[in-house]
């Protein structure tokens, strides 16, 4: 788990790795030295992104990483993860989309797509949830598999329309790739259904989705 940041940094980050720690029957180790990406990651069944932000890897690490993926590695990505490495092309292709901004701190609606996965089959079909919502360059539907979206309907400051995937889950090269947007506050890394959310991404990315 990485959670390096070069620009804006979560006052939730302390919360959310501890949560990581005790969501499921697994290991997490957690750093934010650039110098762990470059070497070793093959020892993981995954790697999740938290919240990291801006630049975070070296040249090493960005080729560590595509060749970690490419040869069946997981990777999580959580919240800010969109807001990352917008210089590496690869990221923003490996991710699927791209952080362009979000209204307020909010309640609003989240709409389940996808009842079946492992990250979303535990969740009602209209999850309610306060976060920041964010909004993205375009959606990724059609290069990821959509899971949730949000209803813009029920917040104000929305700027994708009717299409706003908030969780997907794609494959790439070998590995497999869960991002979800969710995750601003430290309450949310608390709440139950977050949780059981985040353990079913990082497990199918695992490739261990029971």
């Amino acid at each position: 788990m990485y959670t390096r940041t070069t620009g804006y940094r979560h006052d939730s980050l302390p919360d959310a790795v501890a949560a990581f720690r005790t969501l499921g029957d697994f290991d997490v180790v957690h750093t934010e030295d650039p110098a762990a990406l470059e070497t070793g990651l093959d020892r993981y069944a995954a790697v999740v992104f938290l919240s990291t932000s801006g630049d975070v890897l070296t040249p090493a690490g960005r080729d560590h990483l595509a060749r970690y993926v490419g040869s069946g590695g997981g990777f999580v990505g959580v919240h800010a993860a969109a807001c990352t490495e917008y210089g590496w092309p690869y990221y923003g292709d490996l991710l699927g989309a791209r952080f362009t901004r979000h209204p307020e701190y909010q309640p609003g609606r989240v709409l389940i797509e996808d009842s079946r996965h492992p990250a979303t089959r535990h969740l009602p079909t209209v999850w309610e949830v306060e976060d920041e919502w964010y909004d993205f360059e375009a959606s990724p539907r059609g290069a990821v598999h959509v899971l949730a979206v949000a209803d813009e309907s029920s917040y104000t400051g929305g700027g994708m329309g009717d299409d706003h995937p908030i969780a997907w889950c794609r494959e790439h090269g070998g590995g497999r790739v869960f991002y979800t947007a969710l995750g601003h506050a430290s309450a949310a890394y608390a709440d139950p259904g977050f949780r059981s959310h985040l353990l079913g991404g990082v497990l199918w990315a695992a490739d261990r989705p029971d």
